[in-house]
């Protein structure tokens, strides 16, 4: 037989108080005497009580929830912005549901629609693109919503993240300046993001009468195809002296491959990573890597939708964040500094616009 669920009439009835009291104690604590209150909650506690939430949804139009889609619980990337998620909304007595939708746009376009039905005060999405249902869906339910980690060519309403293109550009331009002549480029997956980071790499490539070296793989990202994608460059680019990635994944194959084959790093190639993850920080030589502001934006990303939720007119942000270098040993010296000046000058840049 199906066991019955607690419910806030056993609550009352175990202490010998009326269900309108326990009520009052579960939507305002301070409602109750301060003993009573302790008694209540001890009995919620024995019990396993857990109180629904659909009734003051359904009364006062709000869920005090946010909702949050990712394509990888994989992908360490996303674990600092869910955390900066999470504490932002905790401090303003905000939950947070997360769902996965494995880079799948189909499932992304389901998980919204569940997460709507759950009347949910806000989204946050970390894909750039979106079926064209999602998007109906989203402006019909009138929700705020914040896409993050990159800015789309036409966002929804708020976004919050890094011009890829241009970081990377930025970055390919460092090291050619510091005398590197045949940058490589490694990308994986082929999602939105890496693209992007892959124009940019052109961009700047073209910009000094420079081929393009490109090496893409639509598998996911992991060691052993790193190393693959070195041996591959190794034979079609003999002459490749830096090796740029869409990831530090990437970068830590790529020169853990250059180790065994006796290539010296950052001597005879220097190798770039992108996102600055820990890993990063445990290579030997510490691999220099792209650091993205994760947390940051996921923090501003609940900021966002809370100053939405207040002011129903406020007008769509677009807000671009700078992006760091990691001091690591993968580059030479001279490469690390320029970098890092490179940052320094782009990170003005965007808080100056206009000059």
């Amino acid at each position: 037989m199906k066991k019955n669920r607690v419910t806030m009439q056993d609550v009352a009835k175990r202490l010998g108080i009326t269900k309108m009291t326990v009520s009052r104690f579960l939507n305002k604590p301070s409602s109750v005497a301060a003993a009573t209150a302790t008694k209540i909650q001890n009995a919620v506690n024995e019990l396993g009580f857990v109180p629904s939430r659909v009734p003051a949804m359904l009364a006062q139009d709000s869920s005090k929830a946010l909702g949050v889609v990712i394509p990888s619980f994989s992908n360490m990337v996303f674990a600092d912005m869910i955390q900066g998620i999470e504490d932002a909304a905790r401090a303003q007595d905000f939950s947070v549901l997360i769902a996965h939708s494995g880079y799948s746009q189909p499932l992304e376009e389901r998980l919204i629609a569940d997460l709507l039905s759950y009347q949910v005060d806000g989204l946050i999405l970390t894909e750039p693109e979106h079926s064209e249902l999602t998007c109906r869906r989203i402006k019909a339910m009138a929700v705020p919503c914040v896409e993050t980690m990159s800015i789309p060519s036409a966002p929804l309403q708020h976004a919050i993240g890094l011009n890829h293109r241009s970081v990377m550009r930025h970055c390919t331009k460092a090291l050619l300046d510091s005398g590197r002549l045949q940058p490589v480029y490694f990308g994986v997956r082929l999602d939105i993001r890496t693209m992007q980071r892959q124009q940019g790499y052109e961009d700047a490539m073209r910009e000094y009468g420079l081929t393009p070296c490109v090496l893409d793989s639509e598998e996911r990202s992991n060691f052993t195809l790193a190393s693959k994608l070195m041996q591959e460059c190794l034979i079609r680019y003999p002459h490749a002296d830096a090796i740029l990635t869409t990831n530090d994944d990437i970068a830590v194959g790529a020169m853990l491959a250059c180790q065994s084959r006796g290539i010296k790093i950052p001597d005879d190639i220097a190798i770039l990573g992108y996102n600055g993850l820990n890993i990063g920080s445990a290579t030997i030589p510490m691999l220099c890597s792209i650091g993205t502001p994760r947390y940051e934006i996921g923090r501003q990303a609940v900021a966002l939708l809370l100053q939405n939720l207040q002011e129903h007119d406020m007008p769509s942000q677009n807000i671009i964040l700078p992006y760091s270098i990691t001091a690591g040993h993968s580059v030479t010296p001279a490469e690390l500094q320029n970098l890092q000046q490179s940052a320094q000058l782009y990170a003005k840049s965007l808080a100056n616009p206009t000059k």
